[in-house]
């Protein structure tokens, strides 16, 4: 090519021009004596791993403990935090490789990779939707807490003891020693009984006696063994009312407090206060009565002929 051959308009190299270094370090490398077309490459191989070193430290120095503190605000529990972390350590690491491909000069190799992942993300999305709505259905059970791990919880019909709480699903282990694994989506979008969610709870029960039984000591039989059992609460008192006057019985519906409630703590005190009433029942000769059926009319005997004249 002569001196008086024109570049192609818009070049803005001369070919006998050597190319800038893309990026500072490219700059410093070129200074150095590195050959430029080596030290190009090489400077934005740099750039990329320092930015993203720079990133990860950043996060484990600054994001991380705010975190925490935010954790610790919310009252999460330990196991909640844990995965929490993770998806915070994978976001400063994203956002990390994103700025390092920028400041490297992989401007174009970005696009392509954020196009190819936009139509990845779109194809996963549709093909794991369950998955992907379990995932977020974790994340609301880990800040919102409806439950924790221990907690006895029914729902649908089923109930038992969470063992363990995942981004995924809920593993609860039911009173007959079954393990049940449950989306997380069951768990939002259903109804969720948690009756040791607070410091109390209120046990009731339905005591029957017959219509000739004096209503007012059955009714003081009943509170008084609610008050001599030591397990459940004077504050909030024990209660009785008349709920209910049935084909066979009188029903008394009472009403009692404890403390701590557990699985164990409500089938123990209520199995122990149901008998102590029991027993006092009987000592007062009040009856609880079972259903009953009178049956009238006449019954008919269809003898064969045979039978009546017997052998020859």
């Amino acid at each position: 090519m002569s001196a008086s051959t024109a570049l192609p308009w818009g070049s803005q190299t001369h070919p006998l021009q050597v190319p800038e270094p893309s990026t500072p370090v490219a700059s410093v490398l070129a200074d150095l004596g590195v050959p430029v077309g080596l030290a190009g490459p090489l400077g934005s191989a740099i750039t990329f791993a320092v930015v993203l070193a720079a990133f990860y430290l950043v996060g484990r120095m600054l994001v991380l403990p705010l975190m925490d503190r935010l954790l610790d605000r919310k009252q999460l529990d330990s196991h909640a935090r844990g995965p929490l972390r993770k998806v915070a350590n994978v976001i400063v690491v994203f956002v990390g490789i994103a700025v390092g491909f920028g400041l490297a000069g992989y401007g174009d190799f970005l696009q392509s990779l954020a196009t190819i992942a936009a139509a990845a993300t779109l194809a996963i999305g549709f093909a794991l939707q369950d998955v992907i709505k379990n995932f977020v259905a974790g994340i609301f059970i880990f800040t919102d807490r409806p439950f924790r791990i221990g907690d006895w919880i029914e729902w649908d019909g089923n109930s038992g003891i969470v063992e363990d709480i995942s981004f995924r699903v809920t593993r609860v282990r039911t009173f007959d020693n079954e393990l049940l694994t449950v989306p997380n989506s069951q768990l939002t979008d259903d109804v969720i009984k948690n009756p040791v969610a607070k410091d109390t709870l209120r046990l009731q029960f339905l005591f029957g006696i017959g219509y000739d039984d004096d209503i007012e000591h059955a009714t003081e039989i009943i509170v008084e063994e609610a008050e001599r059992h030591p397990e459940v609460l004077s504050d909030p008192a024990p209660s009785v009312r008349l709920t209910e006057l049935a084909d066979s019985y009188v029903g008394l519906k009472s009403r009692i407090w404890i403390d701590n409630p557990s699985r164990a703590d409500f089938v123990k005190i209520r199995g122990e206060y149901v008998t102590d009433v029991k027993r006092r029942f009987d000592e007062e000769g009040i009856e609880i009565p079972f259903p009953q059926r009178d049956l009238s009319g006449g019954v008919e005997l269809n003898t064969p002929p045979e039978a009546v004249l017997g052998d020859d």
